[in-house]
């Protein structure tokens, strides 16, 4: 009796992982929304070279 209701329980496990994993696509809150266009938007790119004070011992 008892492999019979754990090997249920296994079966009935896989069946709702597979349900949530493959068939219920969940709907995107307003954060992740946000924090995907947050990674698509491009940077804005600074040279910082320019504000690099000279090494030390140069005669600049």
């Amino acid at each position: 009796m008892m492999p019979y209701m754990s090997g249920g329980l296994v079966i009935s496990n896989a069946i709702t992982l597979g349900y949530y994993l493959f068939v219920q696509q969940p709907s995107p809150t307003q954060s992740i929304q946000t924090a995907q266009e947050a990674l698509i938007r491009p940077l804005p790119f600074n040279n910082s070279a320019e504000h690099i004070p000279p090494p030390i011992g140069s005669k600049d």
